[in-house]
């Protein structure tokens, strides 16, 4: 039986000044599209300073809401390709 590998690449940026850290993800999927999401976090002014926490949680914002696009975009191509609605979880 033959098997086909696909692997796809996410990058992450992050912005950062002293208080916020801003993440922006993108995909680039095998049919060519791109998924893009964001994140962000504020740092509360009684914390220290850990720009890596801050990245942690941006970015882990940023993959959820990819997460979540990604599903609606197969779910969407179901429902195109079947003719009826599917039932994404959210």
């Amino acid at each position: 039986m033959l098997q086909t590998v696909v692997g796809w690449h996410v990058e992450l940026e992050f912005d950062e000044d002293a208080h916020r850290t801003r993440a922006a993800a993108l995909v680039r999927l095998p049919d060519g599209s791109e998924v893009r999401a964001h994140g962000h976090t504020s740092r509360h002014p009684a914390d220290s300073n850990q720009p890596r926490v801050g990245e942690e949680v941006a970015g882990a914002r940023a993959l959820n809401e990819l997460a979540m696009k990604l599903l609606t975009k197969a779910h969407d191509e179901i429902d195109e390709a079947s003719g009826r609605t599917s039932h994404p979880l959210r």
